[in-house]
């Protein structure tokens, strides 16, 4: 009986000890990488802030030209017609291909 008291008691003081020694000094982040928790804004609080960022941005899109943060187009993405583009991809295509023929150019990989 005594030996069975003995070994229970010090299973107990060793799960004790554990969780014991687990125990943090009682700061969260002691290198102090991590900010400070912040409260929760109430649904107020956002919506106020809500409509403060949105009059702002309504201010700043009335004032502001279109010249500033972007440069002006140029008005057609397209300069040459599909013949036009067509026409030039062949000339281009055979003049690669005569420059390969006299050895200007190697052809393929070696």
């Amino acid at each position: 009986m005594n030996k069975t008291l003995l070994a229970v008691g010090l299973v107990l003081a060793q799960m004790l000890a554990v969780n014991a020694f687990a125990q943090s000094k009682g700061e969260a982040d002691p290198a102090g990488a991590m900010a400070m928790p912040a409260a929760k804004a109430t649904p107020a609080e956002k919506a106020a802030a809500k409509a403060a960022r949105k009059s702002e941005g309504a201010k700043v899109a009335k004032t502001a030209t279109p010249g500033d943060a972007m440069p002006a187009s140029e008005g057609v993405a397209k300069k040459h017609t599909k013949a036009e583009r067509k026409a030039a991809a062949a000339k281009r295509k055979a003049e690669a291909a005569a420059a390969v023929k006299k050895g200007e150019i190697p052809a393929g990989e070696k």
